[in-house]
């Protein structure tokens, strides 16, 4: 596998793979209907929002790594109670 795809499929690096994932698994179900899986990609675009601002923020503090790791970032979705997105 490409090293681009590796650093993509990793869920240190990739804050957004399971909304990913479904948003392609939808497509291919819909034969590619875009509008048939808006939900997904508006899950997938918030997604993308709300940890971009949670890594401009750590960047800010001075925190590295400015992306929380899979670990923090379960700890992070776990202390707000319910998904941001």
């Amino acid at each position: 596998m490409p090293m681009v795809m590796r650093r993509l499929r990793d869920p240190d690096i990739n804050p957004c793979l399971p909304e990913s994932d479904a948003s392609i698994r939808c497509m291919n179900e819909n034969n590619y209907d875009k509008e048939r899986c808006s939900i997904y990609f508006l899950k997938y675009k918030n997604c993308r929002r709300f940890w971009h601002s949670v890594m401009i923020q750590r960047r800010r503090n001075g925190v590295n790594p400015p992306m929380p790791t899979a670990a923090e970032r379960d700890e992070i979705l776990g202390a707000m109670g319910k998904m941001p997105y």
